[in-house]
């Protein structure tokens, strides 16, 4: 009886809306998900040509990295109205300004992890008859997805707190229900759907650890590979050229590891 009453006191933690809006919580996470997987997946196709056209030289990546950044300042609610006459009240709307916000980082983590990739590893592979297509999608993009990567995980989860902002046009998500809530001051559910929304963002940012993880096994045995005993010995040698120490992708010199912000 004190759990149904919750609703009617209006407590921040109420089992029984819990339970009366299970399927309303479902539908609105499911579309949160939905609107951040398409964004992030367009951004990053997007992004990297950007990112191969900056990498030429000054004249492009002043331009590109430039015009990005002006992107990502552009307020939310500016550049949604600046959208909407071509989009109309969608989800193609929230989706297309997320992906336009997203390009300023991971354009410039993929720039950045190209242009980490070690000179030595690049000759190396033009040696072996690698051409500049092979060479890209064999050596420098591996070597690269640390940085790049990192720069998807900070995209996801920025992208996740951001599609609460597509409730300006009913296509947030979950904040949805947090804006349907704030008129009356739902407390309930105010705080479930900010929750999840947290959860989502620690999820998935969770997930792309793992899988980065995965696609960059060299990096855990280049961080694991020195032992104690053995640090005053290596200190004068250069890990990544060193012919007895672990390898990158396809036998070439291992990449420095980058860190997440």
């Amino acid at each position: 009886m004190a759990e149904q009453n919750c609703l009617v006191t209006n407590d921040w933690i109420c089992g029984e809306y819990l339970r009366s809006r299970s399927q309303e919580l479902t539908d609105a996470t499911v579309q949160h998900i939905g609107i951040t997987v398409v964004s992030v997946l367009i951004g990053l196709a997007v992004a990297f040509p950007l990112a191969l056209l900056a990498r030429r030289g000054r004249r492009f990546a002043g331009p590109v990295l430039g015009l990005t950044t002006v992107l990502y300042t552009v307020p939310s609610l500016a550049m949604f109205s600046l959208l909407l006459p071509v989009f109309g009240l969608s989800a193609a709307l929230v989706v297309t300004g997320l992906v336009l916000y997203s390009l300023t980082i991971l354009v410039r983590n993929i720039l950045a992890g190209l242009e980490a990739v070690p000179e030595e590893a690049r000759d190396a592979a033009r040696g072996m008859g690698y051409g500049p297509g092979r060479l890209l999608w064999e050596v420098e993009l591996p070597l690269a997805l640390p940085a790049v990567m990192a720069g998807l995980r900070i995209a996801t989860v920025s992208t996740v707190a951001l599609t609460t902002v597509g409730s300006l046009v009913g296509k947030g998500g979950l904040g949805n229900l947090i804006e349907d809530a704030l008129p009356s001051f739902f407390k309930a559910q105010v705080l479930a759907a900010s929750v999840l929304c947290v959860l989502l963002a620690v999820t998935a940012d969770l997930l792309l650890l793992g899988l980065q993880r995965l696609l960059t096994p060299w990096t855990r045995i280049s961080g694991t590979s020195r032992t104690p005993g053995t640090a005053g010995t290596d200190r004068g040698r250069d890990r990544r050229t060193d012919p007895d120490g672990p390898g990158g992708p396809a036998g070439l010199p291992a990449p420095a590891k980058v860190e997440a912000g």
